[in-house]
């Protein structure tokens, strides 16, 4: 008689997992709906969680069952691999803010906001706007997650999350932690927990930040939060993105660099340098994560070829790429 395949077992978590995650815990779950991208595998289990005490519990699930986990927020500033993420992926779709009464915005010159870290930085910067708060209108044409945008310390206009962030909580090894943001250890685009290798189980995950913010006394924060979309929608492109991919390097401008290097709409498969902005590539349509990886290892080589300059990734690189494309290094 043949033989028909046997099932893995399913994890001891999963039904625990279940009843906290908002639709369940999928298997072999595309990501690329999550990603900024529209790129990437599947998740070999995919769960996403919208309420901060469901994420706390989750997380103290998975450590007391010693399981690994990928924590992702709103999707940009990474490149997940074609082959997806083996073992569980958690979406942080976690959105409150803690508000202050408006009678207390009146009466001090400072203003504390706490935000979980799954709310999109954009639509907190807008929001804090439009309650008469200043201190964030740099951030309302910048994607992804405040969670995202503190590891990456995410900037524009002059304004950064060092200078606006007061302390984050954190979750650690099955501990709540308050980490100031002289302890996030800030640097250009860049921060302690950015690509910290460590235990996946064990790795620090913020659950919400606290942001120092003002009263928009002299109405400024409306006007120059119009100024900053209008500067993106001028000199950044529209469509599926991870956002910048190359840090600049000291003194100079990963964008005019590449555009020097001739590389303005070169392709790979559905993926495109943008005519409108060297630094981003661009997913045409079914663009693949191996695609861009060629793009992107092809702009390190040229740059460094022609220029003597090694651009350094901003975006991370996530999931398994044993069988893909891999970051390489002209200079060696």
């Amino acid at each position: 008689m043949p033989r028909h395949p046997v099932s893995p077992p399913s994890p001891p978590w999963l039904p625990d997992l279940a009843a906290l995650s908002r639709d369940g815990v999928r298997r072999q779950a595309s990501l690329a709906p999550y990603t900024s991208f529209h790129i990437g595998g599947p998740a070999e289990y995919l769960a996403v969680i919208t309420r901060l005490e469901h994420l706390l519990a989750a997380l103290n699930l998975l450590h007391d069952s010693r399981t690994p986990f990928l924590l992702l927020g709103g999707g940009s500033n990474i490149l997940i691999s074609d082959a997806g993420v083996p073992g569980l992926t958690l979406i942080n779709q976690c959105k409150k803010a803690r508000w202050p009464e408006h009678s207390q915005q009146k009466e001090q010159s400072v203003i504390y906001v706490e935000v979980d870290a799954g709310a999109p930085l954009a639509g907190f910067a807008r929001e804090s706007i439009n309650r008469g708060l200043a201190g964030l209108s740099w951030a309302v044409s910048i994607p992804g997650s405040v969670g995202g945008a503190i590891v990456g310390n995410a900037g524009a206009h002059g304004g950064d999350i060092a200078g606006a962030l007061v302390n984050v909580r954190v979750w650690r090894s099955g501990q709540l932690e308050t980490w100031s943001a002289e302890r996030m250890a800030f640097s250009y685009r860049s921060s302690r927990l950015k690509g910290a290798d460590a235990d996946p189980a064990a790795h620090p995950v913020i659950l919400s930040a606290t942001f120092r913010l003002r009263p928009d006394a002299d109405g400024q924060a409306a006007t120059q939060a119009t100024a900053a979309i209008q500067h993106r929608r001028s000199t950044q492109p529209a469509g599926k993105s991870a956002g910048s991919i190359f840090k600049n390097p000291p003194g100079d401008y990963a964008g005019r660099l590449i555009e020097a290097a001739g590389l303005k709409g070169q392709c790979s498969g559905e993926a495109c340098i943008s005519e409108k902005h060297a630094n981003f590539i661009i997913n045409r349509g079914q663009a693949s994560a191996a695609d861009v990886m060629n793009l992107i290892n092809l702009i390190r080589h040229e740059v460094w070829r022609q220029f003597g300059v090694l651009l350094e990734p901003e975006i991370l690189f996530i999931g398994d790429w044993r069988d893909g494309p891999t970051l390489t290094n002209p200079s060696h």
